[in-house]
């Protein structure tokens, strides 16, 4: 356990607070020392009454916080115990040379994996340590070649393939070495840059989805514009000497990690279908307007609230919102990191690398930005230890990529709540129509056996 806190507590003193804001707690730490002293100093007679009450109090406050320190203690060494004991498998996924499906397809796929097993009961999550699982959609460029995996645990593998089989016809999927571990990724050998992304707006608020570009419906090769062409295309713009590995990590969203098991009015785990009501709810009080009449008994003027009377795009934007969170929904990540060898290294490859999920933004719904790791660093010459704290981070970030972590300790971050409208938008299987000449397709059509045949 001391490995683990000093683990955790290095990457905490990196990433900054939950919310990814700051790149370190020692400027805060180093405040609050100064603003005691100061305190002190000023007061001296009210310090040390202040001191004697806390002591006096010890026998009450003392049990209470070692009791909840052993209880989250025990929790984390119990989850990351059983997470330790899977065993998990990368699988790469190879796109057929020809289909016309669209993404609804891959929505059809993520609804089979939309399952919970392990959480039912408390003794199962609290004394067992027992996590539902997630998953992870990966993309990543290796040796200029552009690549589709997904990691799962080894007991959950034949979902996934009966569910990929089922909707894309001619896929390949088999299960390759890590290539995240395939090369040292230290950031003496390795010149590195990542980040997470979040989301710009409240969860509820949808991105642009395939439904918005008209992927909805199969349409002549010609006429479909694929938005995740472009991530693809850039993708594809690396050569040798360069990687960059793309994960969206996935599990069922149940409300308890992104809410802090808050509550709504029946009593239930407040979700994100809650926050979209409570969203709603003050864009239709805000299209409310007053409305003035004269009193027929006093002739004075008089004002009254008048009906909800939103615009378009107030009605545009509720009927999104409702549509999104009516869908099965996961707790969802997203992570970038891009290595290259002595050499290799583009600094204007970052601001592509940030813009990836761009035409998936929009302006009146939700997009994304950019978030931890990497990104908080301005560079400013007076940022103290900034070239020993950025290589923390980048041994950091690589070891959470590798570790597919999002959701637990030591890398537990706040995820994003995503509907599988927009996970599929976020993540499928190409169709023809994108022409990237450096991703890897079957190269040719297979097929089982007749089972009519003579034996």
């Amino acid at each position: 356990m001391g490995t683990f806190s000093k683990r955790y507590g290095i990457f905490r003193e990196i990433i900054g607070s939950p919310s990814g804001v700051g790149t370190s707690l020692m400027p805060v730490f180093i405040t609050g020392i100064i603003l005691m002293l100061v305190v002190i100093i000023a007061i001296p007679t009210f310090s040390i009454h202040a001191v004697s009450l806390i002591f006096f109090f010890a026998p009450v406050w003392m049990p209470m916080l070692l009791t909840v320190a052993a209880l989250r203690t025990w929790i984390v060494y119990k989850q990351s115990s059983f997470i330790a004991s899977q065993k998990y498998v990368l699988l790469e996924i190879k796109p057929p040379r020809t289909h016309a499906k669209t993404p609804l397809a891959m929505e059809v796929v993520l609804s089979g994996l939309h399952i919970k097993p392990g959480e039912s009961t408390w003794y199962a999550r609290l004394i067992q340590g027992k996590v539902r699982p997630w998953w992870s959609l990966e993309i990543a460029v290796i040796d200029g070649q552009v690549r589709f995996f997904i990691w799962t645990r080894e007991a959950l593998r034949r979902n996934i393939e009966s569910n990929f089989y089922a909707q894309y016809p001619g896929v390949q999927i088999f299960e390759v070495p890590d290539y995240a571990r395939l090369i040292s990724a230290k950031p003496e050998e390795w010149d590195i840059w990542g980040c997470d992304f979040e989301q710009t707006k409240p969860d509820p608020y949808p991105i642009k989805t395939y439904i918005d570009y008209g992927l909805d419906k199969p349409a002549k090769e010609y006429e479909q514009t694929d938005p995740l062409a472009n991530l693809l295309e850039f993708l594809g713009t690396f050569g040798p000497g360069e990687q960059v590995w793309l994960q969206i990590p996935i599990q069922v969203h149940t409300g308890e990690k992104k809410y802090h098991r808050k509550k709504n009015a029946t009593g239930g785990q407040y979700t994100w279908r809650d926050e979209a009501t409570k969203i709603i709810q003050e864009i239709r009080a805000k299209t409310v307007g007053k409305i003035r009449y004269k009193d027929i008994f006093t002739g004075e003027m008089r004002e009254t609230d008048g009906f909800p009377n939103p615009t378009k795009g107030e009605s545009e934007t509720m009927a999104a919102i409702e549509h999104n969170v009516a869908k099965l929904a996961f707790d969802v990540g997203a992570r970038v990191v891009y290595l290259a060898g002595p050499g290799h290294f583009s600094a204007t490859a970052i601001p592509g690398i940030i813009g990836l999920f761009r035409q998936f933004s929009s302006e009146g719904f939700n997009g994304f930005k950019p978030t931890r790791w990497l990104a908080p660093f301005n560079d400013y010459p007076w940022e103290p230890f900034a070239k020993t704290r950025k290589n923390k981070a980048r041994r950091f970030l690589v070891d959470a990529y590798r570790r597919r972590q999002y959701f637990h300790e030591p890398y537990e971050l706040p995820p994003m709540v995503m509907s599988i409208e927009e996970i599929a938008t976020l993540y499928h299987i190409p169709s023809a129509t994108v022409e990237t000449p450096n991703m890897t397709r079957v190269t040719s059509v297979t097929g089982t056996a007749p089972s009519n045949l003579p034996t």
